[in-house]
Formats: structure tokens, C-alpha cells, sequence
């Protein structure tokens, strides 16, 4: 057996999680923050074989990553028939957005939710793939707080969903039907809320009516951790420059509204924040701007 399938199956194993959970670093260790990194790498991506008809959208959920994060990563492969024998890469490494501090950061630029938490002295991070507002329905972008913690809601329609979709029952009790699945933290911008579902395939795409959506594992792990009075901010990254062991990486996720000589500029204005004196890898910069594949590239040179 070849020595890399070898360790790619190793892997699979060791790591893999017990119960299907999107949050990470998958690693404890890893969920540190240095105080002196300004911009950290968080994480490690992993390498992973599919089994014989596993289809990305399925490998998406058992691994936790979210449907658009895992496919920006692995460009060129067909999300429903991978090649047999094909690696993917499991995303399940990132840069800290900018304005992450302690509480919530969601970046819908690559739906994203950050945890950033104090913890016997040092300062931890867990990321989430979240489910956002489809077109139209956008989630709304400014700074909240956590106003309310519900565990088991009960959901009320909302009447513009109603107008929309006549047959939609005005209240939804607790249970396996409820769209707000088993938990609910309101935000302080009434009628948004982060929370469980029942579609759990949605998560990592546009497909809420505003809310952010986890996966059940996570919106359960998440829930345990806040509590009222979260700082909660919603942002708009879709460039992020960090440092990792005297590194430069640039990550970049895909915009609709941003055109990449702008996703450039902003690069190099993070770039120049951090006070890179060494040089830059402008190949790679460009590829990574280009690409646009949501996973952190390294653009200085060895």
C-alpha cells in the first residue's frame, strides 16, 4: 500500500469524530490563540478518500464543513461524483477575521461562525460552518448581543413567510419538525436568532430566511457556552492575511459583489497592517486571489 494512501487512511481514523460535529479546530491544542499573533492560522487542513459513491454534499455534512466551504476547496471535482481515488481536502484550517474578539464573530463572507473564549488563562477559538440568508432574505450585517437562550422553541411564522408560503403553519411547536431544531439564542435585532434545523444539508449554503444556522451537534455545543449578553458581530471578510511560524497566508473566499482587483487592494492594505517586510510570493497571491478556494494559501516566500 502506498505510503501517503497509508497515512490519508490513518488519519481518517484517528481523527475522524465519533458523531458527526462542523465545529473545529479538530484538535484541542489547536484551539489556542497566541497573544503575540496578531492574525493567527488556526487549524490544520486534512487530506481525505472518499468511499466508492460518497458524493461531497454527503462528505460535507459527516464532515462537518459546510457544502460550499468543502467544494471551493476541492475545485474541478464534480460535488456528485467524485473521482474514485481522488484526495480531498477537508478545510478544516482558517485565519481569524480581523474583528474577532471574545463573543461571536460570524463572517458571511465564508459562512462562518467564530467562538472566541477565555479559558483557564489563555484565549481559545471554535469555528462552526453556518447556513445564512438566501437572496433577499439576507442576515443582516452590525454589531448585536445575545438577548435570549431557548432550549427546545417553539417557532412562530413570521407573517412574511406566511404571505409567501400560504400553507405554512403559524406556529410550530418543540420537535422533530421545528425549523429552529433544539435550541435558539435571539440576537438583539428582533426576529434574527442563530439555531439548530431540521435540514441540516443547508448548512454552509444561502438557503435561511435570515438566521443563522448549525448543525444539531453544534448549536448544542454552542449553546452550553453563551449566555446572555454575547457580543455578537456580524462582518463581510472575504479576504483574510494572517501568520503562521513566520509565514504569510493569505485565505480568500468567493465574492459576488467584490471585484478581485479590489479583493487585491484589500490584501495589500492587511499585508502592509501587519508590517510584512519580507517578500511576497505574487505568484501565489494572485493564484490564491484568483482561486478563491476559502483555505489558507501561503504567499511570502520560504
Amino acid at each position: 500500500m502506498p505510503l501517503r494512501l497509508l497515512i490519508i487512511i490513518v488519519l481518517a481514523v484517528t481523527w475522524w469524530p465519533a458523531a458527526a460535529r462542523g465545529w473545529y479546530p479538530r484538535l484541542e491544542r489547536e484551539t489556542i490563540l497566541d497573544p503575540a499573533n496578531p492574525a493567527p492560522v488556526v487549524g490544520s487542513i486534512r487530506p481525505y478518500l472518499p468511499a466508492p459513491g460518497e458524493t461531497l454534499i454527503e462528505l460535507a455534512r459527516r464532515s462537518g464543513t459546510g457544502y460550499r466551504a468543502i467544494t471551493r476547496a476541492n475545485p474541478g471535482i464534480d460535488p456528485w461524483l467524485p473521482p474514485a481515488g481522488r484526495e480531498i481536502t477537508l478545510p478544516y484550517s482558517f485565519i481569524l477575521p480581523a474583528f474577532a474578539g471574545e463573543g461571536i464573530t460570524i463572517n458571511l463572507a465564508e459562512l462562518r461562525l467564530y467562538y472566541v473564549w477565555h479559558e483557564n488563562g489563555q484565549t481559545r477559538v471554535r469555528a462552526y460552518p453556518v447556513g445564512i440568508g438566501r437572496e433577499g432574505w439576507d442576515t443582516p450585517l452590525g454589531n448585536f448581543t445575545v438577548v435570549s437562550r431557548v432550549k427546545n422553541p417553539s417557532w412562530s411564522a413570521p407573517a412574511s413567510i406566511r404571505e409567501k408560503s400560504p400553507g405554512t403553519p403559524a406556529m410550530i411547536p418543540p420537535g422533530p419538525n421545528n425549523p429552529l431544531g433544539g435550541f435558539w439564542l435571539g440576537l438583539s435585532i428582533p426576529g434574527y436568532g442563530i439555531h439548530g434545523t431540521t435540514k441540516p444539508l443547508g448548512v454552509g449554503r444561502r438557503v435561511s430566511h435570515g438566521c443563522i444556522r448549525l448543525y444539531p451537534e453544534d448549536i448544542k455545543d454552542l449553546f452550553r457556552r453563551v449566555s446572555l449578553d454575547t457580543p455578537v458581530w456580524i462582518i463581510y471578510q472575504p479576504v483574510k492575511v494572517g501568520l503562521r511560524e513566520n509565514r504569510l497566508y493569505i485565505e480568500v473566499h468567493s465574492s459576488e459583489t467584490i471585484r478581485e482587483d479590489d479583493l487585491l487592494k484589500e490584501a495589500m492594505r492587511q499585508i502592509s497592517a501587519l508590517n510584512w517586510q519580507d517578500p511576497l510570493d505574487l505568484a501565489a497571491l494572485h493564484k490564491a486571489i484568483w482561486e478563491q478556494r476559502g483555505v489558507p494559501t501561503p504567499i511570502s516566500l520560504p
